[in-house]
């Protein structure tokens, strides 16, 4: 699909950011909350099944998703897909395409998404006059590195099970810090995306997540998957899980 386009022209004031309240994050001072409106060039929409970014693509911006979900892929030349972790509010999205000159993956959003955007040429500026908003660039590259561990640890060591026990739990986990569900707990993918994930086939993902099913672990709907015991899943796991320590987001 072709690149999101903005569909709406207001601006959420970053003083009035909603994910501000939240206590998944650091808070601000009035300094850095001002070096970011600045920064901020405007927001964008996206429906479910748009492409953000593109793998190959030069991006003049830089995004933080202010609501809703999507993932980061790359796609082998006969149309596969390796879906490499999933984004949410506060992500920090295109600067892989900063610092090497072209997006080595695809981002696409799983549902309506709301993105604030940053110019990528005054990056440097963050750097020079905020080391501690640098830090916080520096902190989510190494968050990210984190969770690409855990997911090359689940696609090599995990059974079938455990893999996809673990990813349901993920994404249960990091759903409920950022406060993403309204009433039944809904993850937003297809039994595709966790077989893209997860690297098996859709035959072999589905036998697996019904029987996760019948243990009464998840319940799945049209294009989602209702969580019903996050902690059973994490335990079938052996994760850990995310942690509670605060973290940043421009």
């Amino acid at each position: 699909m072709a690149p999101t386009r903005p569909t709406h022209s207001f601006k959420t004031p970053c003083e009035r950011c909603p994910l501000r309240p939240l206590p998944h994050f650091r808070e601000f001072t009035g300094e850095e909350i001002e070096f970011v409106s600045k920064f901020k060039r405007g927001e964008l929409a996206a429906d479910a099944g748009t492409t953000i970014l593109v793998e190959g693509a030069h991006s003049a911006h830089l995004y933080t998703v202010l609501s809703g979900w999507g993932f980061r892929y790359k796609t082998l030349e006969d149309g596969r897909r390796q879906i490499l972790n999933y984004v949410m509010p506060g992500d920090l999205i295109g600067l892989q395409g900063s610092i090497m000159g072209e997006m080595q993956h695809s981002v696409e959003a799983l549902s309506p998404v709301s993105l604030c955007v940053f110019e990528r040429d005054k990056l440097m500026g963050l750097y020079n006059k905020h080391p501690s908003l640098a830090f916080d660039i520096t902190w989510m590259a190494a968050q990210e590195e984190r969770m690409l561990d855990e997911h090359l640890l689940s696609i090599g060591r995990r059974t079938a099970l455990e893999r996809a026990a673990y990813l349901i739990a993920f994404l249960y986990q990091r759903g409920m810090q950022l406060r993403l569900f309204n009433g039944h707990k809904a993850i937003p993918i297809t039994q595709q995306h966790i077989a893209d994930t997860l690297g098996l086939s859709i035959v072999h993902t589905n036998k697996t997540l019904k029987k996760l099913a019948a243990r009464g672990l998840i319940r799945w709907q049209e294009r989602t998957c209702e969580v019903l015991d996050g902690d059973q899943l994490a335990e079938i796991a052996s994760w850990d899980g995310l942690g509670e320590r605060l973290r940043p987001f421009i």
